[in-house]
């Protein structure tokens, strides 16, 4: 079984943001980036997967030469050869359209992806590519199970868990659940070193046409100072949330 995970690149959760030009550009400065939480889960499912049925496990990356410690990372958690598509990342669309051109070539069996972002939280991409490969499509995924083609896969809905049966070729949009945190993989010192000898193919893009354009990027607003009410004055506490905070 051929596996492809698509990695982001996103920001670090505790990085302080900032913009620049006139708030129309992510400020990079400073900021530390990792593999995008959604996307390790399924890296970590996919090591599973080549530990157990002796898949091979690929991982890409659509962005430019500042991704590529993300794909190392992934390579040193066990995967075993990394692709970079050469473009600047600017919608979900061109980037579902770069990834379906290497599911292609490459015939890969499973793709997984998280189901969205850290950054966009978009949670199109994999819907979108699944649409251009006419494969099979699960989303919102906390577990799946493969023998041979035919797969077991469990799908979070609005008040529980559905399990679905499908078949390969598959893309998966994967979440917390399809493996738990504990069961994420740290780069130990011999996965570093090996994956210096890894492959890391950078391909060109298919320069796709883009449809998006960033008009400007704005900060959520500040918190409003926090006003104390004693407990035994409810008149107060009704009067500030009906007539300030126009909640009730």
């Amino acid at each position: 079984m051929k596996i492809l995970v698509c990695i982001s690149h996103v920001p670090d959760t505790t990085s302080k943001i900032n913009f620049a030009d006139d708030n129309t550009k992510f400020d990079t400065n400073g900021v530390q980036f990792v593999i995008n939480p959604y996307d390790e889960f399924c890296l970590t499912r996919a090591m599973w997967f080549k530990e157990k049925q002796g898949a091979s496990v690929t991982v890409v990356n659509v962005g430019e030469s500042t991704t590529e410690p993300t794909l190392r990372k992934a390579l040193a958690i066990g995967a075993d050869n990394a692709i970079r598509i050469n473009a600047n990342p600017v919608d979900g669309l061109q980037v579902a359209k770069e990834l379906a051109e290497i599911v292609k070539e490459g015939e890969y069996d499973l793709i997984l992806a998280g189901k969205e972002s850290a950054d966009y939280n978009g949670q199109m991409v994999p819907g979108m590519l699944a649409a251009l490969t006419d494969f099979n499509f699960v989303n919102g995924c906390v577990g799946l199970e493969i023998d041979g083609t035919n797969v077991t896969a469990v799908r979070e809905i609005d008040g529980g868990n559905e399990t679905l049966s499908t078949t390969l070729p598959l893309v998966v949009g994967g979440q917390k659940g399809i493996v738990e945190e504990k069961d994420l993989r740290i780069p130990n010192m011999r996965g570093i070193m090996m994956a210096r000898k890894k492959p890391l193919n950078v391909v060109d893009a298919k320069n796709v046409a883009t449809v998006t354009t960033v008009e400007t990027f704005e900060k959520p607003a500040p918190k409003g100072a926090v006003k104390l009410v004693d407990a035994d004055n409810v008149d107060e506490l009704i009067n500030l949330l009906h007539n300030e905070a126009k909640v009730i």
